[in-house]
């Protein structure tokens, strides 16, 4: 639903932030140090705050020179390297960056594999809600579109999706004005089952694939509200439990704000796409196409350099900031919630 989120009331949703500065802050992106100058850590044994190591220097030599450069200067070092030349220029300074960082580490034997990534596969979810022109705070938003979209982090590609239309239980009715910003019509919830059961064939669509016991993987999303309030709200509206492998998330927003170093307000889907050089693919706000646009947009993150992890969680009922430095864990395999009675 993208910027008709952020109109969402939240008032009704005991969800939220426990320290309001940290909903503003970015937190850093893994592995990638605060000052987008520095290197990660070169060995083990080394502490990210020693930058004693000659790598450190030549990286920062090549980090000044591409500091001065002009974006067409940029865009044929970018090509005479065979890398994607679209971006504005921050966008490809920092892949610039990243390419000579990865280099120079893989030089000098210190980080091991260039590409290395937290988990094997990333699921993109975003959601479509129930919703009126001008939500009234005491709306319960409820899901009428469950989508996901598989990435493989190795091969960086879209492996496989996921899309099921959802019956709303509290009100059936879909407004107008939802019909008009989805295009999910009232005929295709009235035929589609109730939450509960969409849900049960997503943990089954996981565990098919094996995520959580075979393979380390992660949820992605466009924003906190994806989890912490429609998947929050729809369980309790259903009566259920919320999944336990959905507690913890990548909030692509503030992965990309923290890793090109770009203020709040320029990290909505459409912008982000726009900034990478990307267009947007498919019909805007539905569920589904909205999902694979995001992956794109992780998809270039990760070949620009960024090791994307999870930063926000859900804890007794609330949004938390996962910090970037505790351990880095994947989704739990997938189960079926119990029922709230």
């Amino acid at each position: 639903m993208d910027e008709h989120k952020e109109n969402i009331h939240t008032d009704d949703l005991n969800a939220k932030m426990s320290n309001p500065r940290e909903v503003e802050e970015v937190k850093p992106c893994s592995r990638i140090c605060p000052d987008e100058e520095a290197a990660p850590q070169v060995s083990p044994s080394q502490s990210n705050s020693d930058f004693s190591h000659p790598v450190y220097k030549e990286i920062s030599m090549a980090n000044g020179h591409i500091n001065r450069m002009t974006m067409d200067e940029l865009r044929i070092k970018l090509s005479e390297l065979h890398l994607d030349t679209r971006g504005v220029k921050d966008v490809m300074k920092k892949r610039l960056k990243s390419h000579y960082k990865k280099q120079k580490l893989l030089q000098s034997a210190a980080e091991g594999r260039p590409t290395d990534t937290y988990y094997d596969y990333i699921c993109v979810v975003d959601f479509e809600a129930t919703c009126e022109e001008d939500n009234p705070s005491d709306f319960h938003h409820e899901i009428i579109e469950f989508p996901m979209v598989l990435i493989n982090t190795h091969t960086l590609e879209i492996v496989d999706s996921f899309q099921e239309y959802v019956k709303p239980e509290s009100n059936p009715q879909l407004s107008d004005f939802c019909v008009k910003l989805t295009g999910i019509t009232q005929k295709m919830v009235d035929e589609a089952a109730p939450f509960p059961d969409v849900l049960q064939r997503v943990v089954a669509w996981l565990q098919e694939r094996e995520l959580g016991t075979k393979y380390k993987y992660a949820i992605l999303t466009d924003g906190a509200w994806d989890m912490s309030k429609f998947l929050n709200i729809q369980c309790r509206i259903s009566r259920i439990r919320y999944p336990h492998f959905a507690k913890k998330w990548i909030n692509i927003r503030k992965s990309y704000g923290n890793f090109y170093k770009v203020p709040r307000t320029q990290t909505k889907l459409s912008t982000m796409l726009e900034k990478l050089g990307l267009q947007y693919e498919g019909r805007p706000h539905s569920g589904l196409d909205d999902s694979r646009n995001i992956a794109r947009i992780a998809l270039r993150m990760l070949q620009d350099g960024c090791q994307l992890r999870a930063n926000e969680r859900m804890h007794a009922g609330q949004l938390l900031s996962v910090p970037s430095s505790a351990p880095v864990e994947g989704a739990p395999p997938p189960y079926n919630p119990r029922s709230r009675d």
